[in-house]
């Protein structure tokens, strides 16, 4: 079993550092929450006080943070993280961030005999906690089989998506599909209330028939139809509008750097835009429901 540093321990990341714990490694983990690293303690995993000190004698580094400032300042910032590493050692930021900055962070991994990967994932805090993720991983063959082990450990599925930076890429172009499937469900829900049909029964039609989708099967966004949903747990937890609407700039701006044309996504960054503006950022992004009805009730 590895030593394992483990950066970031939010809604994602601590039940993945639970999960690691629970493959049998020894986790060292820092969060600039202190409440998340008693957390993580709790499950198992060695608390730090400093992001320096979670990477003491730790060959494999997992990041997962939201932001690509916030992982370029951990790694190649004052005191970085690169420089605590012995050589040899494999870095995987989880994060989502932006594919360029992927690539300038392998690049100066690379420069420190370090490997790095790109592994954003895909699944959600569910996933996450059930050990059912999926990582897009961005990256070198050789590092790609270095790094697909102990990302089994915390998914079901670790596909290789290309060189560094392309598991940015197509992470952005999933999100940017998921978004616009979200905003369809949402609106055909919304449509099917506004005549009177139930919300479970016109959900379950939509389920066997040739609209069906990830939103339908796993994720519906109508309180009360779906249990496990974050619908019916007041819209907490999950994925955050305000993540969503960064994932879909991270989009955009590809599509501007290829002039691909996408305009159901650019449809649906104007919604949860506007979503966001009103106050909705923290909810799941599943949320976006409420703003149909809203605009319904002229509210």
């Amino acid at each position: 079993m590895a030593t394992i540093a483990f950066i970031g321990l939010g809604n994602m990341g601590l039940p993945m550092t639970a999960n690691l714990v629970k493959a049998g490694h020894r986790v060292q983990v820092f969060d600039l929450q202190s409440e998340a690293v008693s957390r993580a303690a709790d499950l198992g995993a060695a608390p730090a006080n400093t992001a320096v000190a979670a990477v003491k004698n730790a060959t494999l580094v997992i990041s997962m943070l939201q932001q690509g400032q916030q992982v370029s300042r951990l790694y190649t910032g004052n005191d970085g993280l690169f420089g605590h590493l012995a050589p040899g050692s494999l870095v995987i930021d989880c994060s989502t961030i932006e594919a360029e900055t992927a690539q300038n962070l392998a690049t100066v991994a690379a420069g420190h005999g370090l490997d790095f990967v790109d592994a954003p994932v895909s699944g959600g805090v569910a996933g996450a906690e059930a050990g059912t993720l999926t990582f897009i991983v961005g990256g070198s063959e050789e590092q790609f089989t270095q790094a697909r082990p102990v990302l089994a450990q915390m998914g079901q599925k670790v596909l290789h998506a290309g060189s560094h930076g392309a598991g940015q890429i197509a992470k952005a172009c999933n999100n940017l599909l998921l978004a616009a499937q979200m905003a369809a469900s949402c609106e055909a829900l919304s449509l099917g209330l506004d005549h009177g049909l139930k919300a479970d029964v016109l959900s379950e039609i939509i389920h066997q028939s040739s609209g069906n989708n990830w939103v339908m099967e796993h994720y519906n966004p109508v309180p009360g139809v779906m249990a496990s949903a974050p619908a019916s747990q007041h819209y907490q937890g999950g994925f955050q509008v305000k993540l969503m609407c960064k994932d879909l700039n991270l989009a955009m701006s590809l599509s501007q750097a290829s002039g691909s044309p996408v305009p159901m996504g650019s449809a649906a960054r104007a919604l949860f835009s506007l979503h966001q503006v009103a106050g909705n950022g923290s909810l799941d992004f599943s949320s976006l429901f409420y703003l149909y009805r809203q605009q319904k009730a002229g509210g």
